[in-house]
């Protein structure tokens, strides 16, 4: 069912600072992730299998590679001409400079949001990996009457002050009326974390935008959510399916790696409603004499005739002989040479590691190597 009535928001670039190590190239929205995809392939495709026909991609800086990936959005049948998919200028409407928050990047493209002549928005990030059907959040919107609908998940924060500085956690009644919003709290125990998806009345954001902006107010978590839910019906839908919170690289590295469990590969990637991403024509991944792996996901076009277990190497990368990779996560076209070692790693693309080179570290703080850089042999 096509949903005529609903826009898209994808903010492209929400967030890149908690993750700098790999968005000093990239927005977050293309950073790798699972072999093969990109974190805006979640939200992306989340959103055409749900039948939003017109999606809107806010960008910011460094995407060059957002581009190239999704390009007419073909791949999410969103190439169309009435709707599909829009990449939208990264600068705020009054000062012509890059946008602060969400609010600032709204501003920058009301006019796109008012032509659409929607009735409603559906407004995602890409930090959250997951699979959500939005016509289940809209339904819930509507029989609410709601202006806003905040998507959350209960979580248990373990650590105080790890993970919770990097949310908006929601205190929900049992009515589904969002009673308060904290930003970055320290906290123990289980809360309800917004996954940053927004459902809401196109009259209403436009309301927003146009009355916080011209302020200076650039986010939209503290100025609605927070300080000004009175002013607003705004409700809670609780999503209850498998989902990962990228914040920072720890959580990029152990997000990736609980892939290699099973069960969680499956709810995340579930067959009715497929993650679809930009389609490479690369040859199937080589095996070689030699080659040992286990647990694994290995890409296309990899060539392997070393040791691989627990890892995720992404397409074209090569292990040669005698080489020991274990807990890594290799980007594009990483080479690692002859008889290296390497334990808990994170290689950007096109990395080569020389032949007798050893690499290790903790899985609690994976180590991060930067895009092109080599690391040769003695």
């Amino acid at each position: 069912m096509i949903y005529n009535d609903v826009l898209g928001i994808i903010f492209a670039n929400m967030h890149d600072e908690s993750i700098s190590e790999l968005t000093t190239v990239r927005t977050m929205g293309s950073i790798l992730f699972g072999g093969r995809y990109r974190l805006i392939d979640f939200p992306l495709s989340n959103m055409a299998n749900s039948g939003i026909p017109e999606v809107g991609v806010i960008t910011k800086s460094n995407y060059q590679s957002l581009l190239d990936h999704i390009g007419s959005g073909r791949e999410w049948d969103l190439s169309i001409k009435n709707g599909g998919l829009h990449l939208l200028p990264p600068f705020s409407h009054n000062n012509s400079g890059l946008y602060r928050g969400r609010i600032e990047a709204l501003e920058g493209v009301l006019p796109f949001v008012h032509n659409s002549n929607a009735k409603y928005v559906v407004m995602a990030d890409c930090d959250v990996v997951t699979t959500i059907d939005f016509r289940t959040v809209i339904r819930e919107h509507v029989r609410n009457d709601a202006d806003i609908t905040v998507v959350y998940a209960k979580h248990q924060f373990t650590d105080k002050g790890i993970g919770s500085r990097a949310s908006t956690i929601l205190e929900v009644g049992d009515d589904k009326k969002v009673k308060s919003a904290i930003i970055n709290p320290d906290i123990l125990g289980v809360a309800n974390r917004s996954l940053n998806m927004f459902v809401i009345e196109r009259k209403i954001l436009e309301k927003i935008v146009e009355r916080f902006a011209p302020e200076g107010y650039a986010s939209f978590d503290r100025q609605v959510l927070q300080q000004n839910k009175a002013n607003y019906k705004i409700y809670g839908y609780e999503h209850k399916g498998y989902y990962e919170k990228i914040e920072d690289i720890n959580s990029y590295y152990q997000a990736n790696m609980n892939l290699l469990d099973m069960e969680n590969k499956k709810n995340l990637f579930i067959d009715a409603s497929p993650i679809y991403t930009k389609v490479k024509d690369s040859g199937p991944a080589k095996y070689k004499d030699g080659a040992k792996v286990k647990n694994s996901l290995i890409a296309d076009g990899c060539i392997i005739e070393g040791t691989v277990e627990n890892s995720i190497l992404f397409r074209g990368v090569t292990v040669a002989k005698g080489a020991q990779v274990r807990n890594c996560i290799l980007m594009q076209n990483t080479q690692i040479g002859e008889n290296a070692e390497l334990h808990a790693v994170i290689t950007d693309k096109k990395v080569k590691v020389g032949k007798n080179k050893l690499l290790t570290a903790a899985k609690s703080n994976a180590l991060f190597i930067k895009k092109n850089q080599k690391i040769e042999d003695d």
